[in-house]
């Protein structure tokens, strides 16, 4: 289906109650954060917004202003997000962690939504700002503390390819499929870690094999639910072969095939063992995560674990009996 764009635009209101429009919109759409007007009473702003998988874009036209994130503001949130922005027109100050830095049109930098910071936008700019949910870029290979509010060009190396992506990404975006989107977002979050890493001289210790094992982990773990989920369509969402799939997890103990059932079958056991999925069937569990049909998830289920889903659900949901100690009690 096509991923429609979200617009607010101060021009629908008058001129004094613009700010707390805009502000409102991008609480809403880029996350808690206050917004002023360096007290300017001329304002306006327009924002358009879309989401591509897991990857949320906005683009910003506005005239000067800044924003704050700050301690309170965080302790609020649900979610953690890395946060890319595009300088697209005019220039801003990225301030986080004690450091700071200038953008001007054609570079963009990374900011950590779980630490507190401040944007300030001196002039009129265009924007594009990116949120990846956190847990999209592994930090067992990147310390991303180190390489937040650092400038990175548009113009050259795996930088650019992070910048022309982004910015087509967001031009396209209303016509792709489901399935595009998913991949698109999958792209722009790969290529910004390939930036952050080429940037902190970290190539070799991520090699492009080991990227890639990321990606399959993550694809795995956001479709492990569709029966569908096969080794063919991995391999075309992933822009790569199968060649290139097996190779990546070569010297891990288990196929592909093996990792998607192991972790289906963890799922099932998280929900058979739950309170709150009791009332659901042992089939309809298997079926949520993937399974084809009761008979081949009982068969490996057995396999995996060493009884029946029943025998294994009817023990962890047993209630626990405490045994009296006779002996004191005769005392």
């Amino acid at each position: 289906m096509a991923h429609p764009l979200t617009e607010v635009s101060t021009d629908a209101v008058p001129a004094r109650d613009r700010l707390h429009l805009w502000g409102d919109a991008v609480w809403r759409l880029i996350g808690g954060l206050e917004s002023d007007a360096f007290g300017d009473d001329a304002f306006a702003g327009h924002i358009t917004s879309g989401q591509a998988g897991y990857v949320n874009l906005c683009q910003l036209d506005v005239s000067r202003h800044r924003v704050v994130r700050t301690p309170s503001l965080i302790r609020g949130s649900d979610r953690a997000y890395i946060k890319v922005v595009a300088q697209l027109e005019g220039r801003a100050c990225f301030e986080q962690n004690g450091r700071q830095v200038w953008l001007s049109p054609g570079e963009w930098s990374v900011y950590d939504t779980t630490r507190a910071y401040a944007v300030s936008n001196p002039e009129a700019v265009r924007q594009m700002v990116l949120m990846i949910p956190k847990e999209q870029l592994p930090e067992r290979k990147l310390k991303l503390d180190d390489l937040m509010v650092q400038r990175f060009s548009g113009t050259s190396g795996v930088s650019r390819l992070a910048w022309d992506t982004m910015r087509a990404a967001f031009a396209e975006l209303p016509t792709m499929s489901d399935a595009a989107a998913d991949g698109v977002a999958d792209v722009i979050t790969h290529l910004v870690q390939l930036s952050l890493l080429e940037r902190n001289g970290q190539q070799s210790l991520l090699s492009q094999r080991e990227a890639l094992r990321d990606r399959i982990s993550q694809y795995i773990d956001r479709h492990l639910g569709d029966p569908d989920l096969t080794i063919d369509r991995m391999a075309q969402a992933l822009n790569c072969s199968k060649r290139h799939l097996y190779n990546a997890v070569a010297d891990d103990e288990e196929t592909l095939a093996a990792m998607i059932q192991r972790r289906r079958l963890e799922a099932c056991l998280r929900d058979l063992r739950h309170p709150a999925h009791a009332q659901r069937s042992v089939t309809d569990i298997a079926l949520s995560w993937g399974f084809s049909n009761s008979a081949h998830f009982s068969r490996a289920f057995r396999s995996h674990v060493g009884r029946s889903p029943s025998e294994y659900r009817a023990r962890a949901l047993a209630p626990v009996v405490l045994l009296r100690d006779e002996s004191r009690l005769a005392h």
